[in-house]
């Protein structure tokens, strides 16, 4: 397989990345009308940690890391190495070698559609990570492939500069040409949510809130005693 090595890709804004790291991955994703979701088989391997960047992309050969040892070269401070696979695989491609010559560049984590390992030196170190699975199994150095190109996860779309935020919950991919706005959307909501919680502190039912009273009604939902039901009547 052969490949290419893209170098210096448009990047997000550094002001709408920062932006979008004030929110949650579930936040920003109903933002995007529940787009941009990298699916929930990618999970990290630390907890309590939330970090978002620009993606440098990685198409790499199934147990096979040189494009990895190659895309280091092309990433910087405030990025995020996304890595996915010609096809499926979960062999541990990356571990605490990969992290600290990252980790020396500023980068900020690492997204993997396949394998990682050491993951307790990674928790150990403080460098965040998000893969398919984990897995001691190594890998080798053999086979081309491309870095900064458009890849794809779980059936979404990545492509190099875009904004990855990532925290408990998953992974989400915001368009670089849609940060500012997805930022300002996630802040509508933000605000919107923070309403809903107020109101539900006070005790008001989401039935309530929400209108859903009249939704059970048209759906043919009914309130029945316990004494009623327990008899065998029905409505």
């Amino acid at each position: 397989m052969s490949g290419v090595i893209v170098t210096d890709p448009p990047k997000a804004a550094a002001e709408d990345v920062e932006a979008l790291a004030r929110y949650g991955v579930a936040t920003i994703g109903e933002a995007m009308g529940r787009t941009g979701l990298l699916g929930p088989g990618i999970r990290p391997v630390q907890q309590g940690v939330r970090v978002a960047g620009t993606a440098v992309t990685v198409l790499s050969w199934p147990g096979d890391n040189l494009m990895i040892h190659a895309a280091v070269e092309q990433c910087g401070e405030g990025d995020i190495l996304v890595v996915t696979t010609t096809s499926p695989s979960t062999d541990g491609m990356f571990g605490e070698l990969f992290a600290t010559a990252l980790q020396r560049r500023g980068v900020r984590g690492l997204v993997i559609d396949a394998g990682v390992r050491d993951t307790q030196e990674l928790r150990e170190m403080g460098f965040a990570a998000w893969s398919r699975a984990v897995s001691a199994q190594g890998t080798v150095k053999a086979t081309g492939g491309s870095v900064n190109v458009p890849v794809v996860v779980d059936g979404q779309v990545v492509h190099p500069g875009d904004v990855i935020v990532a925290d408990d919950d998953g992974v989400v991919a915001v368009p670089r040409a849609r940060a500012r706005r997805t930022a300002e959307a996630s802040e509508a909501r933000e605000r919107k949510e923070a309403a809903a919680r107020a109101a539900f502190a006070e005790g008001r039912l989401g039935l309530d809130r929400y209108g859903l009273r009249e939704k059970l009604r048209q759906l043919g939902v009914t309130y029945q005693p316990y004494e009623e039901y327990a008899a065998g009547e029905r409505p």
